[in-house]
């Protein structure tokens, strides 16, 4: 799976926002703000193709966290970011 062209990750006034661009996603009308940890995720995935086992090394990586945890952690982001339109397979 990959992360659709067309968002991207800024970060406004201390929050992590993500911003639509291109017709495609033209109906895109809801501001989604990511915590610290998921733009991490984003920012290490972003451009390319990847597995839940590489949202799950990025987290384990970068934080103090056991695989379970951070397991069920990038389960419930990806679950969030299909539903809203950010990933293709």
């Amino acid at each position: 799976m990959k992360i659709k062209d067309g968002f991207e990750l800024r970060s406004i006034c201390g929050e992590n926002i993500i911003i639509a661009h291109g017709k495609q996603n033209i109906n895109f009308t809801k501001v989604i703000s990511l915590n610290e940890s998921a733009a991490d995720v984003w920012n290490a995935l972003v451009g390319n193709p990847f597995t839940l086992d590489d949202m799950v090394k990025v987290i384990t990586d970068t934080y103090d966290i056991d695989e379970a945890t951070a397991k069920a952690d990038c389960e419930k982001l990806l679950s969030d970011w299909k539903e809203v339109g950010f990933i293709e397979d």
